[in-house]
């Protein structure tokens, strides 16, 4: 009985600082996940840290652009290629997000895949979230295919496929993404 009342105030103890580390304990594991995708990612973690800071570069170019306000551009970097995804309100801004990349420090190549068209809604783009985690989980239970090579991103049900792999794993890749509902186009922007 002495034995329980000593634990008491330990498991108050204990209970206490667990619920004052939630956030550190969910700050631990973001940074785990972080460092697992860094450790599985076929990119150096220099030319990781590259694409990262080229993201952060055209995403402040793109912010910095008044005329851009009323679009929606993802931005997406693997080995200094930068893909653009989503909608702008004509042409011209099209190639203004173009050229505002282009000039961009680090960035080798552009692949802009902006429509003109009006920006998605909240539900298309949970469908193409949806979308995207179906493709990752194809890709993981593909036995040839290795799910970290390849990133997919997904915008108004258009698929692109980003990666270091060989030409006949992107083929299958490819036909991968193709086959699920909702995908209207693959956009192969392989290495």
């Amino acid at each position: 009985m002495t034995e329980r009342r000593n634990l008491l105030p330990v498991a108050v103890f204990c209970a206490a600082i667990a619920v004052s580390l939630t956030g550190c304990a969910a700050a631990l594991v973001g940074a785990t996940a972080v460092g697992i995708s860094a450790a599985t990612d076929t990119r150096s973690v220099g030319t990781q840290i590259d694409d990262q800071t080229i993201e952060v570069r055209v995403i402040t170019a793109l912010k910095g652009e008044d005329r851009l306000d009323d679009s929606r551009v993802q931005v997406v970097s693997f080995n200094r290629s930068v893909l653009l995804l989503g909608q702008v309100t004509n042409s011209s801004l099209r190639d203004l997000a173009s050229h505002l990349v282009r000039n961009t420090q680090g960035v080798d190549r552009v692949h802009n895949e902006l429509k003109v068209a009006p920006v998605i809604s909240i539900g298309q783009i949970s469908q193409d979230t949806y979308i995207t985690s179906k493709i990752k989980a194809k890709f993981i239970a593909d036995d040839k295919i290795k799910a970290s090579d390849i990133k997919v991103v997904t915008e108004n049900g258009e698929v692109a496929l980003m990666g270091f792999v060989e030409r006949d794993i992107a083929r299958q890749a490819i036909d991968i993404a193709r086959n699920i509902n909702g995908v209207t186009r693959v956009i192969d922007a392989f290495e």
